[in-house]
Protein backbone atom coordinates (compact mmCIF):
# COMPACT_ATOMS: atom_id res chain seq x y z
CA UNK A 1 0.00 0.00 0.00
CA UNK A 2 1.41 3.34 -0.88
CA UNK A 3 0.95 6.38 1.44
CA UNK A 4 0.96 10.02 0.58
CA UNK A 5 1.49 11.25 4.30
CA UNK A 6 4.12 13.64 3.68
CA UNK A 7 5.41 13.07 7.43
CA UNK A 8 4.99 9.87 7.74
CA UNK A 9 7.67 7.99 10.00
CA UNK A 10 10.58 6.17 8.60
CA UNK A 11 10.12 3.26 9.31
CA UNK A 12 6.48 2.68 8.00
CA UNK A 13 7.76 3.97 4.53
CA UNK A 14 10.20 1.73 4.69
CA UNK A 15 7.91 -1.59 5.72
CA UNK A 16 5.94 -0.43 2.00
CA UNK A 17 9.05 -0.27 0.06
CA UNK A 18 8.96 3.76 -0.44
CA UNK A 19 11.88 6.02 -0.94
CA UNK A 20 13.34 6.87 2.86
CA UNK A 21 16.05 9.84 3.75
CA UNK A 22 18.03 7.13 5.46
CA UNK A 23 17.86 3.46 6.64
CA UNK A 24 15.82 3.04 9.61
CA UNK A 25 16.96 0.41 12.20
CA UNK A 26 15.19 -1.13 15.37
CA UNK A 27 16.40 -4.46 16.69
CA UNK A 28 14.60 -7.75 18.16
CA UNK A 29 14.89 -7.74 21.94
CA UNK A 30 15.81 -4.33 22.29
CA UNK A 31 14.61 -4.16 25.43
CA UNK A 32 16.00 -6.68 27.72
CA UNK A 33 18.49 -8.28 29.61
CA UNK A 34 21.51 -6.42 28.15
CA UNK A 35 20.37 -2.64 29.76
CA UNK A 36 21.16 -2.32 33.04
CA UNK A 37 17.82 -0.90 33.83
CA UNK A 38 15.22 -3.52 32.39
CA UNK A 39 18.12 -5.44 35.21
CA UNK A 40 17.37 -3.48 38.12
CA UNK A 41 13.85 -3.85 37.38
CA UNK A 42 13.63 -7.66 37.05
CA UNK A 43 15.34 -8.08 40.18
CA UNK A 44 12.47 -6.52 41.85
CA UNK A 45 9.51 -7.63 39.78
CA UNK A 46 8.83 -11.52 37.69
CA UNK A 47 8.66 -11.57 34.05
CA UNK A 48 5.12 -12.43 33.81
CA UNK A 49 4.59 -9.39 36.51
CA UNK A 50 6.14 -7.63 34.07
CA UNK A 51 4.14 -9.20 31.34
CA UNK A 52 1.14 -8.48 32.76
CA UNK A 53 1.57 -4.88 34.00
CA UNK A 54 0.23 -2.19 31.53
CA UNK A 55 2.54 0.81 33.30
CA UNK A 56 6.17 -1.51 33.50
CA UNK A 57 5.76 -2.74 29.88
CA UNK A 58 5.15 0.77 28.87
CA UNK A 59 8.63 2.06 30.40
CA UNK A 60 10.51 -0.95 29.51
CA UNK A 61 9.32 0.00 25.86
CA UNK A 62 10.07 3.79 25.57
CA UNK A 63 13.09 3.55 27.93
CA UNK A 64 14.80 0.79 25.47
CA UNK A 65 13.58 2.72 22.16
CA UNK A 66 14.91 6.16 23.31
CA UNK A 67 17.75 4.67 25.19
CA UNK A 68 19.46 3.72 21.86
CA UNK A 69 17.30 6.16 18.97
CA UNK A 70 16.09 2.83 17.30
CA UNK A 71 13.13 4.33 14.26
CA UNK A 72 10.97 2.02 16.01
CA UNK A 73 9.53 0.35 19.35
CA UNK A 74 8.15 -2.94 19.65
CA UNK A 75 5.88 -3.76 22.72
CA UNK A 76 7.30 -5.67 25.93
CA UNK A 77 5.22 -8.48 25.74
CA UNK A 78 5.89 -12.36 25.48
CA UNK A 79 4.01 -14.76 22.16
CA UNK A 80 3.13 -17.28 24.98
CA UNK A 81 0.97 -15.26 26.56
CA UNK A 82 -1.72 -16.35 24.22
CA UNK A 83 -1.89 -19.82 25.20
CA UNK A 84 -2.83 -19.18 29.25
CA UNK A 85 -6.33 -18.32 28.10
CA UNK A 86 -6.46 -21.65 25.63
CA UNK A 87 -5.74 -24.05 29.14
CA UNK A 88 -2.39 -24.09 29.09
CA UNK A 89 -0.74 -23.96 32.47
CA UNK A 90 2.58 -21.62 31.71
CA UNK A 91 5.53 -20.95 34.22
CA UNK A 92 8.96 -19.31 33.67
CA UNK A 93 11.33 -20.84 35.71
CA UNK A 94 14.85 -19.34 36.51
CA UNK A 95 16.97 -20.67 34.59
CA UNK A 96 15.08 -23.25 32.63
CA UNK A 97 12.96 -20.35 30.38
CA UNK A 98 9.37 -21.08 29.94
CA UNK A 99 7.84 -24.94 31.02
CA UNK A 100 4.29 -25.82 29.73
CA UNK A 101 2.79 -28.23 32.97
CA UNK A 102 0.24 -29.48 30.45
CA UNK A 103 1.75 -30.29 27.43
CA UNK A 104 -0.77 -31.18 24.07
CA UNK A 105 0.56 -34.54 23.42
CA UNK A 106 -3.05 -36.17 22.20
CA UNK A 107 -5.54 -35.09 20.25
CA UNK A 108 -8.30 -35.11 23.33
CA UNK A 109 -6.09 -32.41 24.21
CA UNK A 110 -6.67 -30.48 21.81
CA UNK A 111 -10.13 -30.73 22.18
CA UNK A 112 -9.85 -29.59 25.31
CA UNK A 113 -8.13 -26.32 24.13
CA UNK A 114 -10.33 -22.92 24.63
CA UNK A 115 -10.82 -20.13 22.31
CA UNK A 116 -9.28 -16.74 23.21
CA UNK A 117 -11.08 -13.77 23.85
CA UNK A 118 -8.12 -11.16 23.45
CA UNK A 119 -10.41 -8.11 24.96
CA UNK A 120 -11.43 -9.96 28.02
CA UNK A 121 -8.23 -12.22 28.70
CA UNK A 122 -5.48 -10.40 27.46
CA UNK A 123 -6.49 -6.75 28.37
CA UNK A 124 -3.09 -5.59 29.94
CA UNK A 125 -1.33 -6.36 26.32
CA UNK A 126 -3.98 -4.10 24.63
CA UNK A 127 -3.23 -1.61 27.55
CA UNK A 128 0.26 -1.72 27.05
CA UNK A 129 0.04 -1.03 23.76
CA UNK A 130 -2.38 2.00 24.22
CA UNK A 131 -0.12 3.35 27.09
CA UNK A 132 2.70 3.44 25.01
CA UNK A 133 1.49 4.37 21.62
CA UNK A 134 0.53 7.78 23.70
CA UNK A 135 3.78 7.64 25.09
CA UNK A 136 6.16 7.67 21.82
CA UNK A 137 6.72 10.95 19.79
CA UNK A 138 4.60 10.29 16.68
CA UNK A 139 7.88 10.11 15.01
CA UNK A 140 8.77 6.39 16.19
CA UNK A 141 5.99 3.71 15.50
CA UNK A 142 5.38 1.43 17.72
CA UNK A 143 5.34 -2.59 16.47
CA UNK A 144 3.17 -4.83 17.97
CA UNK A 145 3.57 -8.90 17.93
CA UNK A 146 2.69 -12.90 17.85
CA UNK A 147 4.05 -15.91 17.64
CA UNK A 148 3.20 -18.14 14.62
CA UNK A 149 0.75 -21.17 15.02
CA UNK A 150 3.86 -23.37 14.23
CA UNK A 151 6.12 -22.14 17.06
CA UNK A 152 2.98 -22.17 19.19
CA UNK A 153 2.32 -25.42 19.22
CA UNK A 154 5.77 -26.45 19.14
CA UNK A 155 6.08 -24.66 22.42
CA UNK A 156 2.57 -26.77 23.88
CA UNK A 157 3.14 -29.85 22.06
CA UNK A 158 7.04 -30.17 23.86
CA UNK A 159 6.11 -28.46 27.05
CA UNK A 160 9.15 -25.95 26.59
CA UNK A 161 12.36 -25.53 24.54
CA UNK A 162 13.76 -28.36 22.78
CA UNK A 163 16.47 -28.66 20.62
CA UNK A 164 15.72 -31.62 17.94
CA UNK A 165 11.71 -30.64 18.54
CA UNK A 166 11.03 -34.71 18.17
CA UNK A 167 7.90 -34.35 19.92
CA UNK A 168 6.06 -31.80 17.82
CA UNK A 169 7.51 -33.72 14.63
CA UNK A 170 6.01 -36.73 15.63
CA UNK A 171 2.71 -34.95 16.28
CA UNK A 172 2.48 -33.44 13.67
CA UNK A 173 3.35 -36.84 11.38
CA UNK A 174 1.31 -39.07 13.66
CA UNK A 175 -2.22 -37.17 13.33
CA UNK A 176 -2.68 -34.65 10.71
CA UNK A 177 -5.80 -34.43 11.86
CA UNK A 178 -5.43 -33.74 15.40
CA UNK A 179 -2.51 -31.18 14.16
CA UNK A 180 -4.89 -29.58 11.42
CA UNK A 181 -7.03 -28.98 14.67
CA UNK A 182 -4.26 -27.38 16.66
CA UNK A 183 -3.12 -25.07 13.55
CA UNK A 184 -6.73 -23.86 12.84
CA UNK A 185 -7.04 -22.99 17.21
CA UNK A 186 -3.47 -21.51 17.05
CA UNK A 187 -4.24 -19.35 14.14
CA UNK A 188 -8.00 -17.86 15.13
CA UNK A 189 -6.25 -16.74 18.17
CA UNK A 190 -2.88 -15.53 16.34
CA UNK A 191 -5.31 -13.51 13.97
CA UNK A 192 -7.46 -12.13 16.74
CA UNK A 193 -4.08 -11.33 19.03
CA UNK A 194 -3.12 -8.96 16.30
CA UNK A 195 -6.11 -7.74 15.27
CA UNK A 196 -6.40 -6.48 18.60
CA UNK A 197 -2.72 -5.09 18.46
CA UNK A 198 -3.52 -3.33 15.87
CA UNK A 199 -7.16 -1.36 16.81
CA UNK A 200 -5.04 -0.66 20.29
CA UNK A 201 -2.57 1.57 18.28
CA UNK A 202 0.16 -0.91 16.68
CA UNK A 203 1.35 0.69 13.41
CA UNK A 204 2.94 -2.87 12.36
CA UNK A 205 2.52 -6.39 13.75
CA UNK A 206 5.62 -9.13 13.42
CA UNK A 207 4.80 -12.59 13.47
CA UNK A 208 7.77 -14.77 15.10
CA UNK A 209 8.23 -18.25 13.72
CA UNK A 210 11.37 -18.78 15.93
CA UNK A 211 11.05 -22.84 15.94
CA UNK A 212 10.14 -22.99 11.94
CA UNK A 213 13.08 -23.58 10.74
CA UNK A 214 13.28 -27.52 11.97
CA UNK A 215 10.96 -28.12 9.09
CA UNK A 216 11.85 -29.03 5.70
CA UNK A 217 10.36 -26.83 2.86
CA UNK A 218 7.60 -29.34 1.88
CA UNK A 219 6.96 -30.09 5.23
CA UNK A 220 6.81 -26.23 5.80
CA UNK A 221 4.44 -26.07 2.85
CA UNK A 222 1.99 -29.47 3.91
CA UNK A 223 1.44 -28.21 7.47
CA UNK A 224 2.05 -24.47 7.98
CA UNK A 225 1.88 -22.44 5.34
CA UNK A 226 -1.86 -22.55 5.22
CA UNK A 227 -2.15 -21.59 8.97
CA UNK A 228 0.05 -18.79 8.57
CA UNK A 229 -1.48 -17.50 5.27
CA UNK A 230 -4.83 -17.47 6.64
CA UNK A 231 -3.47 -15.17 9.97
CA UNK A 232 -1.67 -12.69 7.04
CA UNK A 233 -5.29 -12.67 5.22
CA UNK A 234 -7.39 -11.99 7.89
CA UNK A 235 -5.54 -9.06 9.45
CA UNK A 236 -7.02 -5.58 8.73
CA UNK A 237 -5.98 -3.89 5.48
CA UNK A 238 -3.23 -1.30 5.23
CA UNK A 239 -1.16 -2.14 8.49
CA UNK A 240 2.12 -3.00 7.55
CA UNK A 241 3.15 -6.75 8.37
CA UNK A 242 6.69 -8.70 8.86
CA UNK A 243 7.06 -12.22 8.99
CA UNK A 244 10.36 -13.40 10.77
CA UNK A 245 11.72 -17.01 10.94
CA UNK A 246 14.76 -18.48 12.27
CA UNK A 247 16.83 -21.05 9.87
CA UNK A 248 14.40 -20.13 7.16
CA UNK A 249 17.10 -19.94 4.34
CA UNK A 250 15.82 -23.49 3.21
CA UNK A 251 12.22 -21.74 2.62
CA UNK A 252 11.99 -18.15 2.02
CA UNK A 253 10.43 -18.72 -0.91
CA UNK A 254 7.20 -20.33 1.11
CA UNK A 255 7.84 -17.63 3.77
CA UNK A 256 7.06 -15.45 1.69
CA UNK A 257 3.84 -16.99 -0.28
CA UNK A 258 2.16 -17.63 3.42
CA UNK A 259 2.16 -13.76 3.82
CA UNK A 260 3.94 -10.31 4.62
CA UNK A 261 5.20 -6.98 3.81
CA UNK A 262 8.62 -7.07 5.35
CA UNK A 263 10.43 -10.70 4.96
CA UNK A 264 13.35 -10.53 8.32
CA UNK A 265 16.19 -12.43 6.96
CA UNK A 266 18.32 -14.03 10.06
CA UNK A 267 21.78 -14.40 10.01
CA UNK A 268 22.73 -17.43 8.40
CA UNK A 269 21.94 -15.89 5.13
CA UNK A 270 23.77 -13.68 2.76
CA UNK A 271 21.18 -10.54 3.03
CA UNK A 272 21.53 -10.05 -0.91
CA UNK A 273 21.05 -13.47 -1.71
CA UNK A 274 17.98 -13.94 0.04
CA UNK A 275 16.27 -11.17 -1.30
CA UNK A 276 16.99 -11.97 -4.63
CA UNK A 277 15.04 -15.09 -3.83
CA UNK A 278 11.95 -13.01 -2.54
CA UNK A 279 11.29 -10.09 -5.21
CA UNK A 280 8.54 -7.54 -4.35
CA UNK A 281 9.18 -8.06 -0.47
CA UNK A 282 10.42 -5.24 1.60
CA UNK A 283 13.46 -7.03 3.75
CA UNK A 284 14.63 -6.82 7.59
CA UNK A 285 17.74 -8.02 9.14
CA UNK A 286 20.25 -9.31 9.54
CA UNK A 287 23.56 -8.60 11.12
CA UNK A 288 24.93 -11.46 13.50
CA UNK A 289 23.91 -11.01 17.11
CA UNK A 290 27.43 -12.37 18.12
CA UNK A 291 28.77 -9.22 16.14
CA UNK A 292 27.91 -6.84 18.74
CA UNK A 293 29.88 -8.89 21.48
CA UNK A 294 33.02 -8.36 19.45
CA UNK A 295 33.59 -4.76 20.28
CA UNK A 296 32.42 -1.19 18.84
CA UNK A 297 35.01 -1.53 15.52
CA UNK A 298 33.74 -5.03 14.45
CA UNK A 299 30.30 -4.29 14.52
CA UNK A 300 30.76 -1.59 12.82
CA UNK A 301 32.40 -3.31 10.20
CA UNK A 302 30.27 -6.51 10.18
CA UNK A 303 27.44 -3.46 9.82
CA UNK A 304 28.93 -1.99 7.34
CA UNK A 305 28.68 -5.43 5.55
CA UNK A 306 25.42 -6.10 5.65
CA UNK A 307 24.61 -2.44 4.16
CA UNK A 308 26.82 -2.92 1.33
CA UNK A 309 25.19 -6.26 0.69
CA UNK A 310 21.21 -3.77 1.11
CA UNK A 311 22.96 -2.29 -1.72
CA UNK A 312 20.73 1.09 -0.67
CA UNK A 313 17.68 -0.58 -2.01
CA UNK A 314 14.12 0.76 -1.14
CA UNK A 315 12.10 -1.30 1.47
CA UNK A 316 14.95 -2.23 3.30
CA UNK A 317 14.78 -2.06 7.53
CA UNK A 318 18.31 -2.66 9.57
CA UNK A 319 17.80 -5.23 12.49
CA UNK A 320 19.68 -7.90 13.68
CA UNK A 321 19.54 -12.31 12.39
CA UNK A 322 17.84 -12.61 15.75
CA UNK A 323 17.75 -11.17 18.86
CA UNK A 324 20.40 -8.41 21.06
CA UNK A 325 21.94 -11.38 23.57
CA UNK A 326 22.26 -10.25 27.38
CA UNK A 327 26.28 -9.89 27.02
CA UNK A 328 26.13 -7.29 24.59
CA UNK A 329 26.94 -3.67 25.31
CA UNK A 330 24.70 -0.74 25.19
CA UNK A 331 26.93 1.79 23.91
CA UNK A 332 28.24 -0.56 21.25
CA UNK A 333 24.41 -1.07 19.84
CA UNK A 334 24.01 2.50 19.98
CA UNK A 335 27.06 3.25 18.10
CA UNK A 336 25.74 0.61 15.57
CA UNK A 337 22.35 2.55 14.93
CA UNK A 338 24.22 5.85 14.70
CA UNK A 339 26.73 4.62 12.26
CA UNK A 340 23.49 3.27 9.75
CA UNK A 341 21.54 6.30 10.12
CA UNK A 342 25.07 8.15 8.92
CA UNK A 343 26.54 5.78 6.47
CA UNK A 344 22.76 5.63 4.43
CA UNK A 345 21.57 9.47 4.69
CA UNK A 346 20.58 10.95 0.95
Amino acid sequence: MTTNTKHEPVFLKACRGEPTPYTPVWLMRQAGRYMAEYRELRSRVGFLELCKSPELATQVTVEAADKIGADAAIIFSDILLVLEPMGMNLEYSKGDGPVLHNPVRESSDVDRLQSVDVKEQLPFVLEALRQTRKALPESRPLIGFSGAPFTLAAYMIEGGSSRNFEKVKTFMYRDAGAWAALMQKLSRAVTDLLTAQIEAGAQVVQLFDSWVGCLSPSDYREYVLPHVKRVFEGLPQGVPTIHFGVGTGTMLEEIREAGGDVIGIDHHQDLDVAWGRIPGAAVQGNLDPVALLAGRDVALIRAGKVLERAGGKQGYIFNLGHGVLPPTDVETVKAVIDFVHEQTVT
